[in-house]
């Protein structure tokens, strides 16, 4: 059985002042326990509304989302565990990086007695073991983005989510990220779906990716041939991501927001 089931997914924006405006039509899609898959295409394609679906954070649609043949809403009121990492760090800006795990984990229920294994595991894999006692506005956007991606990993999730974590940061941060983040998924084999406009990143990062456009998903590539752990040197790696976006190109058309619902 599939972890993850998208079937049929409809998704429209209505508004007193505009016509009705169609961002996802009909989208289906399964994702593999321990999957890491991308959703890639250009800016206003529906990859975060679509996202934020299968987070179950938007219910406004129609079709159905489940989770290990459940719908998502059940599997967390079993202790199912979804993380969420969006493009800003959204750490809480009066609580140090301890603190603001120990939210989580608190949310969590997790017992206070593992608390601090778990702190000190996350916070080692994503090299920020010094800064616990710091505060959000002292650490850099790429260290807060390290933090957030602890956060995320700190509650064992089943499921992480992440929304273009990686696009507001220099490329130089964003490689070491990815890094960061593949390392951690080796550790835990959590399922990944994230949502990027980056095609190198994808290619790097993901086992499938599903190419959007117009609200649909247009393609899929596998990439669950090329070997891991990748490494940004490799050769095959670039001519992989060079052809990946000449299916973005191919298979990618217009953003919904510009196309009026019938």
């Amino acid at each position: 059985m599939a972890q993850i089931q998208v079937s049929t997914v409809s998704k429209t924006f209505s508004s007193a002042s505009n016509a009705p405006r169609r961002v996802l039509d009909g989208v289906s899609f399964s994702i593999g326990e321990g999957e890491v898959v991308g959703l890639l295409g250009p800016s206003g394609c529906g990859k975060s509304t679509l996202l934020n679906i299968v987070a179950g954070l938007d219910e406004a649609h129609t079709g159905s989302v489940t989770v290990q043949g459940r719908p998502m809403r059940e599997q967390l009121g079993a202790g199912f565990r979804v993380s969420y990492v969006f493009q800003e760090s959204r750490l809480l800006p009066w609580y140090t990086l301890q603190q603001n795990l120990e939210f989580v984990l608190q949310a969590g229920e997790f017992p206070r007695s593992e608390w601090a294994g778990r702190i000190e595991r996350v916070l080692s894999a994503v090299d920020l073991t010094g800064f616990r006692d710091f505060y959000p506005a002292q650490l850099s956007g790429g260290m807060q983005q390290r933090a957030s991606i602890a956060r995320a990993f700190c509650i064992d999730p089943d499921i992480l989510l992440m929304d273009e974590p990686f696009s507001a940061l220099d490329e130089l941060t964003a490689r070491k990220l990815r890094q960061s983040l593949l390392d951690l998924w080796e550790k835990f084999r959590t399922t990944i779906v994230f949502v990027s406009h980056n095609a190198f990143e994808s290619t790097f990062l993901a086992d499938r990716i599903l190419v959007m456009g117009h609200g649909k998903i247009t393609h899929e590539i596998d990439l669950s041939g090329s070997p891991r752990p990748r490494c940004y040197d490799d050769t095959a790696l670039f001519e992989t991501s060079k052809r990946v976006i000449r299916t973005l190109e191919q298979h990618s058309v217009s953003p919904p927001s510009l196309q009026p619902h019938p």
